[in-house]
């Protein structure tokens, strides 16, 4: 896990391969069921204001690109957002397979908590709406 506390962000990397899966398992319903538990291992902690973004790169196949989910509030980042997006990239792309191994790293940015309150420096509001003066 790497931290960088002037922008309130951390990182998070995990290196995954999936076992093949059983005779009677379809590949399709494995791999979602598998990409479901990942993703809500991986946002488990995570508040639900702040933001996530996940890369995932095949670290088997270099001619790969990597696939990026950007930013999104943790309440949106749903797992079954993820898997619409790489069942894209699986359909569109015939050397992608369950035994290569992936890279998943999660950027989470903790939102800064605020009550709201704007500070003024200088006279208060109450003062100065109390105030009239007329300019010639």
């Amino acid at each position: 896990m790497r931290s960088f506390s002037k922008f309130n962000a951390t990182g998070r990397s995990l290196l995954i391969k999936y076992n093949s899966p059983g005779e009677e398992q379809e590949p399709t319903v494995y791999l979602k069921e598998c990409i479901t538990a990942l993703t809500n291992y991986l946002v488990d902690k995570v508040p639900g204001r702040d933001l996530v973004s996940l890369r995932i790169h095949n670290t088997e196949n270099v001619q790969d690109k990597v696939v990026g989910i950007s930013f999104r509030r943790r309440a949106q980042f749903k797992p079954d957002m993820v898997w619409s997006v790489l069942r894209k990239i699986i359909q569109d792309n015939s050397r992608f397979a369950l035994t290569d191994r992936l890279k998943m790293h999660l950027d989470h940015v903790k939102m800064p908590v605020g009550n709201g309150e704007v500070k003024m420096k200088g006279r208060l509001m109450d003062v100065l709406s109390g105030k009239r003066e007329v300019l010639l």
